[in-house]
């Protein structure tokens, strides 16, 4: 859990001065809808024990573009300003490279095996609609068939949608396609006559049908009786309807047609308001077809490829439940900021699977043995990435790499405070001054205490991330595999009567600073370019933040 929202920060400016605002501690929270940071794969494997056969529709729109990737350009320097390509997080990187590492192989075996643990998790009644590109829809196609069954195959929907972009040498590209299974046949739900999925009839139709009664709207028509003269509407004259009412009926006008599968629907465009600037953004209209033909209100809705956030925002304004993630923090942000921007938002979880990705990858890697040999091997291996020698004999300290001694932090739980004091009251006794503690996660606020109370100790402590790069083979084989200072932010406030606030950013540590190349480096003359994104909420009521600028 890293954070729980209870009011959006458009119910708050909606209750702004009145006399009741939202109670947290009355809020329904028999459920809250859950935004997940991290690999799908490990996700939906958690949600299994719990929401196996509980998801009535999953709609996913995975990375099918194979030049897409997670870098971003940026600005630096002020004189002389340089444009550089930010390149991927490590997370974000080794994911490109199970997707498209090997190529259309990669992205297909990367899919197949989340697929699976989708049909898994779908409702007898549920559905999935899987969105690709000309690309990949006939290979996917394959891969579908062989998971869900060839009898489950619903439709294949065509996205159809204008561009700027033309092309002077193929056929414009102008539509995606939509594959659609059911888990099981002939069970699933389909809203044809919802509004919004419905096709409206058009204006000549509408004007065929002059009658009125309590039904409606109707125009005449002959019954098939052969004897009949009425062939269509047009033959029908209303003086004959009530001499001769067994040879007539009323046709009376309906919402609409049974909708096709193809779908014109504009793209989000610059001018649109709903445009959050994400690349791979998917129009609310589109998924408010898709939800609301396929699951009924209340049910549970799921995304976990879910980027700009559309699915959830979709599903929140329709009254669903909804389960979504992605492996990109910037898909987090933004979809937690578009929910906050929804009045009425129903309370929601952001989480992150880490623990849980380490457990499974330790027990893949050193299981099969005691749990005192998977721990001692554990340990043997995260010493050796930091090329440190074993130092056994002690509860806390587990290395020594020249001077320095070195603690290496569980798997299961983060660093504490406690864990930090025993470290170095051993490092005390063992008459050494210098010692390097890693760790994967860390307990709120750690920082602060330990270097005071290092300091005070006279010891040099050094408090480094394993990084998610010790879990992958390749870059442990290649010796990618790098340790990096813990991220740390130091300010201070100051008030001025005058003219309000002013904040103070007066120290921080960049974790990853010797990746950014020294010509770039050499360009930085200010703080601010070293910081990617910036957030302000004026408002702040002491439990959510609200990034409104």
């Amino acid at each position: 859990m890293i954070e729980t929202i209870n009011e959006s920060r458009a119910t708050r400016e909606a209750e702004k001065g009145t006399m009741f605002r939202n109670d947290p501690e009355a809020l329904d929270t028999t459920w809250r809808n859950k935004l997940i940071w991290g690999d799908n794969k490990y996700a939906m494997a958690a949600l299994l024990e719990q929401f196996a056969g509980k998801i009535d529709l999953i709609y996913i729109d995975p990375p099918f573009a194979t030049g897409d990737n997670f870098s971003t350009d940026v600005s630096i320097g002020e004189d002389e300003v340089i444009d550089y390509t930010k390149q991927a997080s490590a997370i974000e990187e080794l994911a490109y490279r199970d997707t498209w590492g090997k190529g259309l192989d990669s992205f297909l075996q990367m899919m197949y095996e989340r697929l699976l643990l989708m049909r898994e998790l779908l409702s007898e009644k549920g559905v999935i609609y899987v969105h690709v590109d000309w690309r990949t829809s006939h290979y996917l196609k394959i891969v579908l068939d062989e998971i869900f069954g060839i009898n489950c195959f619903l439709n294949n929907v065509v996205w159809c949608y204008k561009t700027r972009q033309f092309s002077k040498k193929h056929w414009n590209r102008k539509h995606h396609d939509i594959l659609v299974y059911v888990k099981s046949e002939g069970k699933n739900i389909f809203n044809w006559d919802e509004d919004g999925v419905i096709e409206p009839y058009s204006e000549s139709t509408i004007k065929k049908f002059k009658n009125k009664d309590k039904n409606g709207y109707y125009r005449l028509c002959g019954r098939g009786i052969q004897s009949s003269p009425i062939r269509s509407a047009k033959d029908v004259d209303p003086i004959w309807e009530k001499t001769h009412p067994h040879l007539v009926v009323r046709d009376y006008l309906g919402k609409g047609y049974s909708p096709p599968d193809y779908w014109n629907i504009d793209i989000v465009n610059q001018a649109a308001e709903e445009r959050n600037d994400y690349p791979t953004q998917k129009p609310e209209k589109l998924l408010e077809k898709i939800i609301k033909a396929s699951s009924n209100e209340g049910d549970l809705v799921a995304d976990f490829f879910c980027g700009s956030g559309t699915t959830a925002a979709v599903a929140e304004k329709l009254g669903r439940r909804w389960i979504m993630s992605d492996l990109g923090r910037y898909a987090i942000h933004t979809s937690r900021k578009r929910l906050l921007e929804i009045e009425g938002c129903k309370p929601f979880e952001i989480l992150n699977i880490g623990k849980y990705e380490r457990q499974y990858w330790q027990g893949v890697s050193f299981g099969s043995k005691t749990k005192e040999q998977t721990l001692a091997e554990y340990i043997v291996f995260i010493l050796q990435l930091y090329r440190a020698s074993a130092l056994p004999g002690s509860a806390f300290i587990h290395g020594q790499k020249g001077p320095e001694l070195v603690h290496v932090g569980s798997v299961e739980a983060p660093v504490t405070l406690t864990d930090v004091q025993k470290t170095m009251e051993e490092c005390l006794r063992m008459k050494q001054k210098q010692l390097t503690i890693l760790g994967w996660e860390w307990e709120m606020g750690l920082h602060d205490v330990v270097e005071a109370e290092a300091k005070k100790a006279g010891i040099k402590l050094k408090l480094l991330n394993i990084p998610r790069e010790a879990m992958d083979k390749r870059a442990v084989d290649a010796g990618d595999v790098q340790f990096f200072e813990l991220a740390y932010l130091e300010t201070e406030l100051e008030h001025d009567k005058s003219w309000g606030y002013k904040l103070k950013l007066t120290d921080f540590v960049i974790p990853n600073l010797d990746l950014i190349p020294k010509e770039v480096r050499d360009k930085i003359k200010k703080w601010s370019d070293y910081i990617d994104y910036w957030s302000v909420d004026w408002n702040y009521q002491g439990d959510t933040f609200h990034n409104m600028w």
